[in-house]
């Protein structure tokens, strides 16, 4: 069947459309993304503005349209940090409902992790052992580590670069205290979570997903997106931190000229970058490997699951 994700993250909002069935790698058929930044579209009380929601409204129909276009028989709509910590979060899934007839699955962090970490897991197979999954979005940083499907540990914390970018880096180039702040904090909340998972021992396999991690994996010199998702990915500490006071530098206009790194993300790739440096550092990972899976994948990977067992 042909199936449609809407996935209405922090950043963006993605329609993804794939040919899969129970048992069969999910085939790619089209993506539709508009770019929305949700998370910094957050009024001074924490929530979306009425422009904010018009907007996201537009997007949503724009994207059934799409998937009206493209034969999708059904579609999985979902959204992650932006809107799950929104003040009124209520009313603005209530309005996108009434205006667009999509009902938006508000998952948790902790789902966003399991689902990140399931769609890791079969994508590498159960030869990579125990695996420990990074996953850096706009609103959030992901963290999940196990043996099985179902990961032993998994935890959310609100350190997604868009909403970095937007709470402590004003400056374009940012200024040094800031950025200098900005790692404090990073450091700070991600220790807190370190010993839940250290305690589980050391993982066989690091893996990192999102567009974060592809970009400074692309500019540390892995392989271009054009080349395929087969092509091994990897990205080492020593390149972050190299690449990280670099970064700290540079305009947005300046990191937007990098290779792999887009328009839209440029402004928030060094708070992505501070994270991924903190978090590599603080759970003792000299090099992780880039997974072309992550939440999306894991969401069509559970219905697909659903349906075989029904």
């Amino acid at each position: 069947m042909r199936l449609g994700v809407l996935d209405v993250g922090s950043n963006t909002v993605h329609l993804l459309v794939v040919d899969a069935h129970p048992g069969a790698c999910p085939l790619p058929a089209h993506s539709h993304k508009a770019e929305l930044r949700l998370a910094q579209l957050l009024d001074g009380d924490g929530a979306i503005g009425p422009a904010g929601v018009d907007r996201l409204v537009s997007v949503v129909h724009g994207a059934l349209r799409a998937a009206e276009d493209k034969g999708v028989e059904e579609m999985l709509p979902f959204a992650t940090s932006a809107v799950r910590e929104a003040r009124n979060a209520d009313e603005v899934l209530a309005r996108v409902r009434a205006e667009t007839g999509v009902e938006l699955q508000v998952l948790t962090g902790e789902e966003e992790a399991r689902l990140t970490f399931l769609a890791a897991r079969r994508w590498f197979g159960w030869s990579a052992g125990k695996l420990l999954v990074l996953d850096i979005g706009g609103g959030s940083l992901e963290v999940a580590y196990g043996m099985d499907e179902e990961p032993d540990a998994a935890a959310s914390l609100p350190l997604g670069a868009g909403r970095l970018t937007a709470g402590w880096l004003p400056g374009d180039p940012p200024a040094a205290e800031d950025v200098r702040a900005l790692r404090r904090h990073v450091r700070t909340e991600i220790a807190r979570t370190v010993g839940e998972f250290s305690r589980l021992g050391a993982p066989d396999h690091v893996v990192a997903t999102s567009k974060t991690f592809k970009q400074l994996a692309r500019i540390a010199g892995a392989a271009r997106s054009a080349d395929g998702p087969y092509v091994q990915r990897e990205l080492k500490r020593e390149s972050v931190e190299s690449w990280v006071p670099k970064l700290a530098g540079m305009t947005e206009r300046e990191r937007a000229g990098l290779p792999g790194v887009s328009e839209g993300r440029a402004g928030q790739l060094l708070a992505g970058a501070l994270v991924a440096e903190a978090a590599m550092d603080l759970f003792g990972v000299e090099r992780v490997e880039i997974c072309p899976w992550a939440l999306r994948e894991g969401v069509i990977l559970r219905r697909l699951d659903h349906m075989e067992s029904a």
